[in-house]
């Protein structure tokens, strides 16, 4: 016989979007019963979460600040063939070690770990092992989704954090080195130091495939690192991702009007388009949603699916310019898009990672002269999306 348990939120995926939203109730509400229900061991995963301090707003920093592994107050800088660059744009980097720590810290007996949901209704969750949650509402946090339906580039990627014999002399971090060779797409290589002689090395692709070649990209980490002098001492860590840079698709396919399950995160297509990257918009939904509450499950999956449309809607510029860079740059060329909006203001380059771009900031990026070929473009632009 099934065993029941009953509260009042079932946040199903204790990855970044459930986990910042069960943070925001136990904040805002917690008089609220919630269960964080998480199919593997730990909460988080494998993973670094990096962002500027412009994608979060002051007032919701506190949501973000006690996941915060190590900041950068100097900024970070990147580089390019023909343009080097500081910019002095508070950086901070959470782990998922940490997150799940101070997620079980605050949320103590209310994460469920080992948890495989089967089968989800707005108001129960099925678990594989015959468990039933039921609920007042259940949100589906649990990442992906049919991603067949969106027209998707990829970012793709292999970190390593490498314990090094001698300092590594990196002040700041470098969030793109993209004077590496141009090799399956647009290739950078990212560089958070985290103390004199450790340092996360990510060999990172803008790829048209989602192949991931995980032996292959860390000998180039290997490879990279010889080039600058470091001598690793060991890898104390590794990860590895593939984010979708979305350009096209339907959204009412992806997520059909008639589902009845609300959800978060990437699984409500909740990122930004151009980057794949997920973090403002995972902290804007937790404390919207916390702002919001109560609602029972049919109107909880109305209305996030009406955040996710409208939040689809606005992200249709960045689809455009993933168009342009998937459809009309070759892909050894495709380092010249970003080298020249490296070029722009550091405030339009943290409005446009925090999704928040302006009209003029929208015309700046396109306008002079163009990366690309016009007549390449073009068409990218005039194809439909799938």
């Amino acid at each position: 016989m099934a065993t029941m348990t009953d509260c009042d939120l079932a946040i199903v995926g204790g990855g970044l979007a459930g986990s910042l939203t069960a943070l925001a109730f136990a904040a805002r509400h917690p008089d609220v019963s919630l269960l964080l229900l998480e199919s593997g061991d730990t909460l988080g995963g494998n993973h670094i979460w990096s962002f500027f301090d412009s994608d979060v707003d002051a007032g919701d920093r506190w949501l973000v600040e006690p996941l915060i592994a190590r900041r950068w107050p100097e900024g970070y800088e990147v580089r390019f063939p023909g343009h080097s660059r500081q910019l002095a744009m508070p950086y901070n980097s959470i782990i998922s070690a940490r997150l799940d720590a101070h997620v079980r810290e605050v949320l103590g007996d209310a994460v469920l770990t080992g948890a495989q949901a089967a089968e989800l209704t707005p108001t129960t969750v099925a678990l594989s092992d015959g468990r039933i949650i039921r609920a007042k509402a259940v949100l589906d946090a649990r990442g992906g989704g049919d991603l067949s339906v969106l027209r998707c580039g990829w970012q793709k990627f292999v970190g390593q954090t490498l314990r090094l014999h001698a300092p590594h002399g990196l002040a700041r971090p470098v969030i793109m080195d993209a004077t590496v060779e141009q090799l399956d797409g647009y290739r950078f290589v990212y560089l958070l130091p985290r103390d004199e002689r450790t340092l996360f090395v990510e060999d990172t692709y803008y790829s048209d495939t989602p192949d991931l070649d995980g032996p292959t990209l860390d000998a180039r980490i290997a490879a990279y690192a010889q080039a600058q002098g470091w001598q690793v001492e060991a890898v104390v860590h590794s990860e590895n991702g593939v984010l979708p840079v979305v350009h096209g698709g339907d959204f009412d396919r992806f997520w059909p009007e008639a589902d009845p399950v609300a959800r978060a995160g990437v699984r409500a297509a909740m990122f930004q388009p151009m980057t794949g990257y997920s973090l403002p918009d995972a902290v804007r939904f937790a404390l919207r949603l916390a702002d919001e509450w109560p609602m029972e499950g049919r109107l909880l999956a109305h209305v996030t699916r009406e955040w996710a449309a409208i939040h689809w809607r606005q992200g249709r510029y960045c689809r455009l310019l993933g168009r342009m860079l998937f459809g009309a740059a070759r892909p050894e060329q495709r380092w010249r898009i970003f080298e020249r909006f490296y070029r722009l203001s550091p405030s339009l380059i943290g409005r446009f990672y925090a999704g928040r771009s302006t009209l003029g900031d929208r015309i700046r990026i396109l306008c002079g002269r163009p990366p690309v070929p016009i007549r390449d473009a073009m068409r990218a632009l005039l194809n439909p999306p799938a």
